[in-house]
């Protein structure tokens, strides 16, 4: 499935997530896998799931990190395109 901006990012309501020192560690309840994300992987899924759409979410971040525009909606797409395979989060 491909990451499509416009979609809303939801957790999945199999996901336990916890933050720890602005990184978070999540447990699928279904396959009992634990998934870490750093720092920044962090801050980018969680403005994935407080934003109305994935674009939204872009346009804060772009604002938020010193990086190019280019490099960022390739690495959040990457990271929501992982997510979604491995069933830890949903598009609406």
């Amino acid at each position: 499935m491909s990451v499509s901006f416009s979609s809303k990012v939801v957790l999945s309501s199999e996901v336990l997530l916890r933050e720890l020192s602005g990184e978070a560690v999540m447990l699928h309840l279904g396959d009992q896998h634990y998934y870490a994300l750093d720092t920044v992987g962090t801050r980018m899924l969680q403005m994935a799931c407080s934003s109305t759409s994935i674009e939204d979410a872009y346009q804060q971040l772009i604002a938020e990190f010193d990086v190019d525009p280019e490099t960022l909606h390739s690495d959040l797409e990457e990271l929501l395109q992982e997510l979604l395979e491995q069933k830890l989060i949903r598009l609406e």
